[in-house]
This record gives structure tokens, sequence and C-alpha cells, in this order.
């Protein structure tokens, strides 16, 4: 699928979703999409045809997660957010365009299930080497929605989280794939219980990416497409140190490309998430994920 066909990129520079680093520090994800601008990854789809459809931008980070009164990190602005986010993803579906949106952390995921909620039930592929399925249902430690958004998405956290305008679930179980998170996974029997279909890393690994293309394409040939959530913590840390969260047992490069490259054609958009430019000082991970997106997402 080629980016002529009509893809607008969306920077969404957002770090609400995530826990600091340290104390009195706050993550650097939300540097991302500039560090990926300054690699040249926005100019090759611009020449290619994408048009940079501009930023929503992200209310300050604050550290005031109240799990007792349903509250994670930066609730009310991570909302606000989220809502800015959707009306400029529904903006750019509305002219026919399919949105790449730059993050940022995972929390970019709400807006955009606020988004393709608001049209026909939209299949949801989760890529990301966590399941993210925190939820007050299975722990105690929520507060970082992060780590907890396709929780989120799928129905099963707070209310306002879930439930934001009435419109939740966003994706329906039934319509949600997780793929590539770690056999070890803290969440994986309630995931695999849950949605549609689980696809882990270890099984890409041993059967290799077309034959889990085949798996979720048919998993959701129910759907009116599928949104692409890219994590890319679902790389190998030796090749992707830059994200919060790095386990072994991922991805190469080149399975995440060919995951892409199969999925790209019956999707309705990608964000890219998770990557951290103040643990990537000479960008070498901005420019591997640029490469890994423009093959997918250029002929």
């Amino acid at each position: 699928m080629s980016v002529d066909r009509g893809w607008s990129i969306i920077s969404a520079p957002t770090n609400l979703g995530l826990r600091p680093p340290e104390p009195g520090a706050t993550p650097g994800a939300s540097k991302a999409p500039e560090a990926l601008r300054e690699v040249g990854l926005f100019d090759r789809l611009i020449a290619h045809g994408a048009e940079d459809s501009g930023v929503v931008l992200p209310a300050r980070y604050l550290d005031d997660a109240d799990p007792r009164n349903e509250r994670v990190r930066n609730h009310t602005t991570l909302l606000e957010h989220a809502d800015r986010l959707a009306d400029r993803i529904d903006v750019e579906i509305a002219r026919g365009r399919r949105p790449i949106v730059i993050g940022g952390d995972c929390s970019v995921l709400v807006g955009v299930g606020l988004a393709l909620r608001r049209g026909s039930p939209a299949g949801l592929v989760h890529i990301d080497g966590h399941t993210d399925y925190r939820n007050p249902q299975n722990s105690d430690e929520c507060g970082a929605l992060a780590g907890e958004d396709l929780a989120a998405v799928t129905g099963k956290h707070w209310a306002s989280l879930s439930d934001h305008g009435g419109l939740g679930p966003y994706f329906l179980p039934e319509n949600a794939v997780q793929v590539g998170c770690r056999d070890d996974d803290d969440d994986l029997v309630e995931v695999s219980r849950d949605l549609r279909l689980v696809v882990r890393a270890s099984e890409i690994v041993d059967a290799g990416a077309p034959a889990a293309v085949e798996a979720i394409t048919a998993a959701l040939a129910h759907t009116a497409g599928w949104w692409l959530h890219v994590d890319v913590d679902v790389l190998d840390p030796q090749i992707m140190p830059a994200v919060d969260s790095p386990d072994a047992g991922s991805l190469t490069a080149e399975q995440l490309g060919d995951l892409l490259r199969g999925l790209v054609p019956g999707c309705i958009g990608v964000d890219i998430c998770v990557y951290d430019p103040d643990l990537d000082p000479d960008l070498r991970c901005a420019k591997l994920i640029a490469r890994i997106v423009e093959g997918a997402l250029i002929d």
C-alpha cells in the first residue's frame, strides 16, 4: 500500500500515560515526533504523498495518580488530549485519508478509539511487547495508562476512561487482537480469554510473520478494517533500548516490518508509540523506526 493513497501524519507528543522515569523527572516519549522528524521520516513520507496534518499538543505532565479515587496520572488532561486527538483523526478520515499518529505514549490509543467509535465498528491490532491489560479487576497498581491502554479501550478500566462520553467500549473485545507479547506476560491468560486473538512474539519467531498476518486478517475479516497500534517495545531491546520497559523475547526489525507490510493494506490508520529520545542520544533507534515505518508504508 503506497503512501500516495492518502496518509496524513498527526504528531501526538504526549507523555501523559507514563510513570516518571525517576523522581522529579518526566518521561521523554513526548520528544519522539520531533526526533523522528529530525531523522527524515516526515520528509520521506511527504515525498511519497503523505500530508503533515499538524500536532495535537498535550498539557503539562503531573505525577498525580490517585487510584483510590479512580484516577490515573494526568487523568483530566489525558482525556482532554484524547478528545482533541479524536477530533483531528475524525477530520482526516472524513477527508478520505488514513492517519499516521506519531506518539508519544500508548495513551494515544484512547483518542484513536474515541474517533473510530463514532463510525462503523473497527478492529484493533494491538502490536506491543506487553499486553497493556493492567486494570482495576486484576491490579491494585493502576495509575499509568500507557500500561493499561488495551484494557481501557476494550472496556475493562474505570468508566471515566473506558466509557468517556458514553462511547465505550471503543473497540469491542471480539474485534481486538493482541500481537507480540512475551510468553510470561502477567495478563496473558486474561487477554487470551477476553479478546478475539492473541499472537505471542514467540509464535511469530517460530512460524513467521506471514502466518501471523494470515491469522490476524482472518480473525478481523468481519470488521470494517483495523487500526494498527505499534508500541516499539515489541522490538528486542538489543536493537530498541530506547523504550520505558525493554524486555527480552521480542521481534527483530525484519519480523516487525514483515508484520506491518502484511497488515497495512487493511488498516484504517496507524500509531507509533513509546520511543524515548532521551534514551537514544545518537538517534540510532529513531533511524531504525523510520526505516521500519517507511518500509511498511511506502511501496
